[in-house]
């Protein structure tokens, strides 16, 4: 089952490195976009080497001494398999770059913005969900995310925009504005599609307390709280239960617990940041 699984994170880390390096190739090359992270710092760096030293500088070798510093943290603070693996991914991603042929499908800096940011979301998720990422800012928003209870990656798209407000003064404002749209754009597709640090609050009433915290408990880790109350409408006493579980969890868990309580009230509401002790499962 381990090697399984360990398989499976490979595959997924290959998987991720191809798209996102052919996304590089086809989209971001070809509207000379700078996409978010580490990734577009060393487009940035290449072409700023290019334009004003006459420098060609591999993306591959710019990339790889950026993520050295992150890459250490992160094997320090978050996980030694999960460095490791993200390690593949950014070499994978940096070779990838400097072998693919360029290949430019559409001139169009709005399609290439909006659609390269949507292959951008997509491979950080699929990354993601091998428990790896892409490096760089990616390092210091799952470092907080886990240490901090935050959900960084709002913040570092802001951090991306002051970076694209520097290629902007280099190279031309209208790159810079259409590269905060493929960053927005990718922002969004892995804010729906990867929950891991997003969190839900749960507000459960129900007849079968004992029953519906073993649910939670089970599948989450998480604990939960009991409260007593009377419904104002019937005058009976109602059992109330609290407990905030990551978005990722969220649905799974609704439906285990409608199997033991079927006319179970449930409030799902969305949690900005958790303080205190939350479960996070290890990235290793």
């Amino acid at each position: 089952m381990k090697q399984r699984n360990n398989l499976q994170r490979i595959l997924l880390v290959i998987a991720a490195s191809f798209i996102m390096a052919a996304n590089i190739k086809i989209f971001v090359r070809a509207g000379d976009m700078f996409p978010g992270g580490f990734n577009g710092l060393t487009l940035l760096i290449q072409r700023t080497a290019s334009r004003y030293f006459g420098l060609d500088l591999p993306f591959s070798v710019i990339n790889l001494i950026l993520n050295a510093v992150p890459a250490v943290i992160s094997f320090l603070y978050i996980g030694k398999k999960f460095t490791l693996y993200s390690g593949l991914m950014i070499l994978l991603c940096s070779v990838l770059t400097d072998i693919l042929p360029s290949l430019a499908i559409t001139s169009d800096p709005l399609l290439i913005s909006i659609f390269g940011g949507i292959i951008n979301g997509c491979a950080i998720s699929l990354c993601l969900f091998a428990h790896a990422t892409s490096g760089g800012t990616d390092f210091i928003a799952i470092f907080f995310s886990e240490k901090k209870g935050i959900d960084t990656w709002n913040y570092i798209f802001l951090g991306n925009a002051g970076m694209l407000i520097v290629a902007g003064l280099l190279f031309g404002w209208d790159k810079a504005l259409y590269s905060i749209l493929f960053q927005f754009a990718s922002t969004q597709i892995l804010h729906m599609l990867y929950k891991r640090y997003q969190k839900r609050t749960l507000l459960i009433i129900t007849d079968k307390p004992e029953k519906v915290y073993e649910t939670i408990q089970t599948n989450t880790h998480h604990d939960a709280t009991l409260f007593q109350g009377t419904g104002c409408y019937e005058g009976k006493e109602k059992n109330l239960l609290y407990s905030v579980v990551s978005a990722d969890e969220a649905k799974r868990t609704i439906d285990r617990i409608r199997r033991v309580d079927p006319n179970a009230f449930i409030n799902c509401l969305k949690t900005e940041q958790v303080t205190g002790r939350f479960y996070i499962e290890p990235n290793d």
